[in-house]
């Protein structure tokens, strides 16, 4: 489908807009220490969504929901980025860097060949809520040094168009404005967008990567020449094409909207180890039982 997009610039000619894949509701589930939260998608979904593995949608204002958090716990091969609306998540990680994860801010954590970490909710006046994305690392990348990247609200940019729509930029690009998180291998644009009531929002993404957005507020329209709306706590998959154009209907809709480059490979899953063959999570299983799991100093 051609679509004629609107711009500053005047008009422009964009390609094949994308069409619904598929589309389902997040589910509770506990993880952790006892943490309530929503599973957008996780382990049964597999490959659908490659190179994205899982995300969860954590939400309370009672803190019996969410104060036991994620103790210590390893990671492998993969990458976690999480991101806070509200409330405060304190951390600490076998690096040694350690402080609190605020509204606004962003965790982008590369476990590589192996990491120790905790993820501990503090209790506040108002809620918690935010969302944790796994994002798989390629073979040969699996191994590669951990490391750690605190990205703080002031840091991530919002664009402003013209017609209402906010959009901050975790990473990728938007209107020429690049998100603060870069130079990762599966190229990821990670945005929060919202979009008022009775407004249309249309973006470019990349051809042949895997999209997906997120429902957190409101409801709309995720493809054209459709009256189907979808609402809070739905996963929208995207097929194939050029761009995305998603319109707000009654009411504000606020939705992350996520791509990343499909590594296709095989995965092998077993809790927060993800590798490629199910010898290499025995080995990494074994390592961390005896004491050896940690590559870097």
């Amino acid at each position: 489908m051609i679509v004629t997009e609107f711009t500053s610039s005047g008009v422009s000619t964009m390609d094949v807009t994308r069409k619904i894949k598929s589309v389902w509701s997040s589910v509770p589930t506990m993880e952790g220490a006892g943490v309530r939260l929503k599973r957008a998608f996780g382990f049964a979904h597999v490959p659908l969504l490659d190179p994205f593995l899982l995300l969860d949608n954590f939400g309370s204002d009672k803190p019996a929901d969410y104060i036991a958090g994620f103790p210590w716990h390893p990671h492998r091969g993969i990458e976690t980025i999480t991101y806070i609306l509200n409330g405060n998540v304190r951390h600490g990680d076998s690096l040694g860097n350690g402080g609190v994860i605020g509204p606004g801010d962003v965790q982008w954590m590369t476990a590589g060949s192996g990491i120790i970490h905790e993820e501990m909710p503090e209790r506040t006046d108002g809620n918690l809520t935010g969302f944790q994305l796994w994002a798989n690392l390629p073979a040969d990348m699996k191994m590669m040094n951990p490391r750690y990247r605190d990205i703080r609200a002031d840091d991530i940019s919002t664009v402003k168009l013209e017609n209402g729509v906010e959009v901050k930029i975790v990473a990728g690009i938007v209107e020429g404005i690049k998100g603060p998180v870069q130079d990762i291998v599966i190229d990821p644009e990670y945005v929060d967008v919202s979009i008022p009531a009775e407004t249309e929002f249309t973006h470019s993404v990349s051809r042949g990567h895997t999209v997906f957005a997120f429902i957190f507020e409101g409801r709309g329209l995720f493809e054209p020449n459709s009256n189907v709306t979808h609402d809070e706590n739905s996963l929208v998959l995207y097929a194939d094409g050029d761009s995305v154009r998603i319109e707000a209907k009654d009411e504000n809709l606020r939705l992350l909207l996520v791509s990343g480059r499909p590594l296709n490979e095989p995965i092998a899953w077993g809790g927060p180890i993800v590798m490629n063959t199910d010898e290499e999570l025995r080995i990494a299983f074994a390592e961390y039982r005896n004491g050896t799991f940690l590559k870097h100093k």
